[in-house]
């Protein structure tokens, strides 16, 4: 289970339950990017959902970095962008 909410402004808090343990990761968010990537069509917190499900599906929740912006998903995963957009 993912669960994601607004802790102030452009900063999210993502907690991930699964397998009996959970990790919390704190992430940025800026408009910019955000409507880069879906145009308004879906909020930033299903964004930001949607982003977590695609590190799980390449990686445990224990090597997702604990705080980071968005963007840097790219730099890891290339294809992120592309995947990701609406």
């Amino acid at each position: 289970m993912i669960n994601v909410s607004n802790i102030h402004g452009n900063e999210y808090r993502v907690i991930i339950e699964e397998h009996g343990s959970s990790t919390t990761h704190t992430v940025t968010l800026d408009d910019k990017y955000y409507e880069e990537l879906t145009h308004r069509t879906i909020q930033k917190e299903e964004l930001i959902k949607n982003s977590f499900e695609f590190l799980l599906q390449r990686e445990s929740k224990e090597s997702i970095l604990r705080k980071f912006d968005l963007k840097v998903i790219s730099r890891y995963f290339p294809e992120y962008e592309k995947v990701i957009s609406v």
